[in-house]
């Protein structure tokens, strides 16, 4: 049987390639780490082609269908979302049918992949925090709270004397 490619092309070879995955394991994998260059000239060239590869990600990876997906994201968005949209903010050569912000952070929410949102915000210096690792955050935060007050007291500690008020008039 034919492929789609040689029905169009009669003697045509399949020349296409699988293209190459934009967002890797360690990209979506928790980390720390900052880029202690921040942005350079043409560093975001690829943002909506990383964009269309994570939309892509996301939707191979849920267990629910197209179908599903944009059905749940219709509901919560209050708009019409299809299938066929979804296909489109996954390519990369549809130019015309970029994801928005909106709809892009609606699909990670919807699909639970704060993962794939963060690969993506990562380059332009932002971290998405999820879930229980807000209370992480804040647990730490605290922490660095607590160790400069009793920094502050230790340093008060060297500068104060015992006040001394026997000597003062009535």
């Amino acid at each position: 049987m034919a492929t789609a490619q040689e029905r169009c092309v009669p003697g045509a070879q399949t020349l296409m390639t699988k293209r190459p995955q934009s967002l890797t394991p360690e990209q979506l994998a928790f980390s720390f780490d900052m880029d202690p260059e921040g942005p350079r000239q043409g560093s975001f060239a690829d943002v909506d082609q990383m964009t269309a590869a994570g939309v892509s990600r996301i939707l191979k990876e849920d267990p629910r269908n197209r179908f599903e997906i944009a059905a749940d994201l219709s509901e919560l968005f209050d708009a019409d979302i299809s299938k066929w949209m979804l296909d489109a903010w996954s390519s990369p050569a549809r130019d015309a049918h970029k994801i928005g912000f909106t709809r892009m952070v609606l699909l990670a929410a919807t699909t639970g992949r704060a993962d794939v949102l963060n690969a993506l915000l990562r380059p332009f210096g932002f971290a998405v925090v999820a879930g229980e690792e807000i209370l992480l955050l804040e647990y730490g935060h605290l922490q660095a709270q607590q160790r400069a007050r009793k920094d502050r007291l230790r340093d008060l500690g060297r500068l104060i004397q015992p006040i001394n008020r026997e000597g003062r008039r009535k």
